[in-house]
């Protein structure tokens, strides 16, 4: 017994020198809960965080600052955006006159990388493979003392902030968001925007920008978190052999201490501008995000306006008085503001809207939520935390915002937190917390727009207008090649190994694809029946039957299949493209089955209500007049009018007649479109995640037994381009931001052996950050904001390609003959071998860590089979863009690019000579 005793001693010592050993000298270990290691770099103050994932090569290393908008002064707002702008110009170390460009050093790995400024803080990451952590280390602790900041990159970068801006000043919301927060707060910080005024923006000096930096850029500001594949003891070695060389700061780091005095009473603003549509909002304050209230706070967003079953959706929208409702509510440091905002339907009052959102506070007051709706939420929440934390980059992004609150472990406790929420603390919050005389209501009304002759595609129309508060929160240097997606999720990637299985399930062509994520599933499919296939009558009908699949089966109506799916925290949606329509969903494993149930339910049985069809229309021609305001889809649908032939999937139905198809079309007219078109035929459902295949398979097969019809995809001829070699524009009054569009017909889709050598050449030419058209056009010249180039509409038909960027009115002129001559250089002159080796590299590399998302998988896999190949093909791309020779792209460049009969069209407020026009 005593040498099992001394044995056992001995180990525990053993692995305990061990343990402490694989922390280097120089650390102290602050803590340890949910995963997550705390140390602080003893030499001079900085926070690490550490959580290893080695079941994917994939990790996520990130910077955040505690510094934000909140640290700004009057004369310096926006100052720690223009810094993060600024803070991508390079260092000694790493810049473009070296050949060592942050951007381009980066992605040439295939690295994801971002910088993100809020109120609270800034932050800085790489998505990378887990080999290339040393580079990420080397480059963040370079610039974090070692940033140029020259004068002449803030002048150019001044005009690219200003842009941005300026696309903020296009849309309502956004422009009605920053009054209310501005009227909301007379003292306190949170009063003016991240983005900043413009004034401060044009007229900062360099000088004050340094000052800035010199004040809050320093070790014992920042915390880095390193979240995936990767070995503790080495993340923290590099950590502190690139860190530990910079000293804490000199002097204490400035606290922000004004406090928001006593509001007395409520505060109003009106916003008068051109526009559509107009906005009511109405924020309450809120507590600071660490406060208990918050999960109250966060609760009662959800019963409000998150799905069908919500308060305001069954007020506002399904009673057809707004288009859209949504609260915009985040916890931040300091205390906020709980804002709803409704976009109202044409011919409804702001007044009654104000009323209807005012009263349900009222009742919220007096008689208090339900228990149903409080678990209904949680649910919602509890799901859709899981769905987002389901890799790297989404636990670093979530711990990111704990920081900027004040405490990481907040991401730790947040659902515990959620969890103890009850009905009684949701009324509570809304008698402390919502009272008039604390409030602030705006409303934006809109004067009479310009008109318009020209639409999209349903789909596209739709998701052009959706809203973007972009002032709030600001996203820079996006390395995805040509994708404005949703925050990247890193979850185990896919390789040669990965389970994927296909068969054909009562005549669906069923993929699965089975990873290490736990307890998630993410789905997506399409089947042929898209705006294309609408009658020549009536060119609605294929996007007003998609959009009657969720009002109800003959099962059950609207608010209980929305219900079902809440009650689980389940997503599934239905969206019309030009040849068919997809569905989405994502659920938690042990829900598969009831999630495929209800996907077949609406699939299969739409009730097609006749009073839920009167209602969809009114709102579907209420929301399409959005599309009139935007100038990115006023110049593509333009452009796809001029280049393509009537007849072809890519030409496009005007706004107008869109419109008063909508108005016109009958149930009657759906119901047969559905009968001829829907069913298993042309049916693709691909699952990825924590897969059962036989729960998977046995799902499919009992929820579709005994479907049948479809229709397969039509063979299409290539088009001829109709318009060659002319410039158009678009006139819309009152745009502080224009859109240039310049492209062409290609005669290719995504399937001929031409297109990837052209896609390549196009991403030289505008995929990403460090493509020629930005790294000239936006970081040498200071024109735009952005501006990048890509191949489209391309699965089913032949599609174009398109050079797409965004200009200040006064500097469209000058943006345009730059983007022309860049053009004229490359499609004569082509693209050098050293250009191609590194295009391949980032797109090999980018391509790899996308597929390290659930959705990511799904999506390529999807596409994939689309286009005819199989899912394995997945393995195969990447050897595919390798194998590409220079000879190859500058032929596929010359053969579809030619220069003299490329398409320009500009929407925006400028004359037909390309001049901003006289206010």
């Amino acid at each position: 017994m005593k040498k099992l005793l001394f044995y056992f001693l001995t180990t525990l010592i053993f692995f305990s020198q061990i343990n402490s050993q694989s922390i280097p000298e120089g650390y102290k270990k602050i803590k340890e809960l949910g995963g997550i290691e705390e140390f602080l770099l003893e030499s001079n103050g900085l926070n690490v965080l550490l959580m290893e994932d080695h079941s994917a090569p994939v990790l996520t290393f990130m910077i955040t600052y505690k510094v934000g908008s909140r640290n700004e002064v009057t004369g310096t707002t926006g100052a720690t955006h223009l810094l993060e702008h600024l803070m991508f110009k390079g260092t000694p170390t790493f810049n473009k006159r070296k050949g060592t460009q942050i951007a381009a050093t980066l992605q040439n790995i295939g690295a994801i990388i971002n910088a993100t400024t809020w109120l609270d803080r800034t932050n800085y990451y790489e998505n990378i493979p887990n080999d290339q952590l040393e580079l990420a280390v080397h480059l963040e602790s370079d610039r974090m003392r070692n940033s140029l900041l020259r004068a002449e990159d803030k002048e150019a970068e001044m005009t690219v902030v200003r842009n941005e801006f300026a696309q903020g000043e296009n849309n309502p919301v956004g422009v009605l968001d920053k009054e209310l927060w501005a009227a909301a707060y007379l003292a306190h910080p949170y009063h003016h925007s991240t983005i900043g005024w413009k004034s401060d923006i044009e007229n900062v000096p360099i000088e004050k920008l340094k000052e800035f930096y010199d004040t809050f850029y320093w070790p014992n500001n920042a915390t880095v978190t390193v979240i995936g594949d990767f070995e503790k003891s080495n993340a923290l070695e590099l950590i502190k052999k690139y860190f530990g060389a910079i000293s804490s700061s000199p002097y204490e780091i400035p606290k922000v201490y004004t406090e928001e005095p006593e509001q007395l009473g409520p505060r109003r603003v009106v916003v008068k501008k051109v526009g559509q549509l107009g906005v009511v909002g109405i924020g309450f304050k809120s507590p600071p995000g660490l406060h208990e209230d918050t999960y109250s706070m966060l609760v009662l967003n959800s019963i409000l306006t998150n799905g069908k079953t919500s308060r305001l959706y069954k007020k506002l929208i399904d009673a057809n008085k707004a288009v859209s409702v949504f609260t915009w509510y985040a916890p931040f440091k300091d205390a906020g503001l709980f804002p709803i905002y409704a976009r109202l339907t044409e011919g409804v009052t702001h007044e009654e809207v104000e009323k209807i959102i005012l009263d349900e506070i009222e009742n919220i007051k007096s008689k208090g939520v339900s228990k149903e709706e409080v678990d209904r939420a949680i649910s919602k929440i509890i799901a859709q935390t899981t769905f987002g934390r389901d890799g790297s980059f989404a636990i670093a992004s979530q711990i990111n915002e704990a920081i900027a609150k004040g405490d990481w472990t907040y991401y730790v406790n947040y659902l515990d937190n959620i969890k103890s929420v009850t009905a009684e603390s949701v009324q509570t919050v809304v008698q402390n917390y919502f009272v008039e005389d604390k409030s602030v209501t705006g409303y934006f009304i809109p004067k009479k727009p310009g008109s318009d002759d020209s639409s999209k595609s349903a789909s596209m129309l739709e998701k052009s207008s959706h809203d973007k508060l972009f002032y709030r929160t600001e996203n820079e240097i996006n390395g995805t090649e040509n994708v404005v997606s949703e925050t990247p999720v890193v979850t185990p990637a896919i390789t040669k190994s990965t389970d994927i299985k296909r068969e054909k399930i009562n005549g669906i062509d069923v993929i699965s694809v089975k990873t290490g994520v736990k307890d998630v599933v993410t789905f997506t499919g399409s089947l042929v029946a898209g705006d294309y296939y609408s009658p020549e009558s009536n060119s609605s009908i294929a996007d007003l039957t998609a959009r009657m699949l969720d009002k109800g089966t003959t099962k059950n109506d609207k608010f209980a299949l929305a219900e079902k799916l809440e009650n689980l925290g389940a997503t599934l949606s239905f969206a019309t493209g030009k040849h068919t329509i997809g569905f989405n969903g994502k659920c938690l494993k042990k829900d598969l089955k009831t999630v495929i149930g209800l996907l077949a339910e609406q699939l299969r049985y739409p009730a097609f209500d006749e009073s839920e069809f009167t209602k969809l229309k009114t709102q579907v021609s209420n929301s399409f007049k959005n599309s009139l305001e935007n100038t990115n889809t006023r110049a593509d649908v333009e452009m796809d009018r001029l280049v393509f032939p009537k007849g072809h999937p890519n030409y496009v139905p005007s706004v107008q007649q869109f419109i008063d198809d909508v108005e016109k079309a009958t149930l009657q007219e759906v119901k047969d479109f559905y009968k001829k078109f829907y069913g298993p035929k042309s049916m693709i459902f691909v699952a990825v995640g924590d897969l059962e295949n036989e729960v998977l398979d046995e799902s499919i097969s009992s929820s579709f037994s005994g479907w049948s019809g479809g229709v397969e995809s039509k063979k299409f001829d290539i088009a001829k381009q109709q318009t060659k070699g002319s410039k158009h524009v678009v006139t819309i009054p009152a745009k502080a931001s224009t859109t240039l569009l310049v492209g062409q017909a290609t005669k290719l889709k995504k399937s001929d052996k031409d297109y990837l050598p052209l896609h390549i050449g196009i991403s030289i030419l505008g995929g990403n950050f460090s493509a020629r058209l930005m790294s000239i056009i936006r970081d040498d010249e200071g024109l735009t904001y952005g501006i990048y180039s890509w191949h489209t509409d391309d699965i089913y038909s032949d599609g174009r390609w398109q050079v797409q960027g965004a200009f200040d009115p006064a500097l469209l002129n000058d943006g345009y003959e730059s983007t022309m001559r860049e053009l004229k250089r490359w499609a004569k002159e082509g693209v050098t071998d050293q250009e191609l080796k590194d295009k391949k590299s980032t797109l090999i590399g980018s391509f790899k860590v996308q597929l390290a998302t659930t959705n990511g998988i799904a999506g390529q896999v999807l596409s994939f089979v689309q286009r005819g190949f199989n899912p394995e093909y997945i393995y195969e791309y990447p050897e595919n863009i390798a194998a590409v020779s220079l000879d190859q792209v500058n032929d596929a460049i010359k053969k579809y690019v030619e220069f003299e009969d490329l398409v320009v069209v500009i929407a925006g407020s400028v004359d037909e000579e390309g001049n901003p026009l006289k206010k």
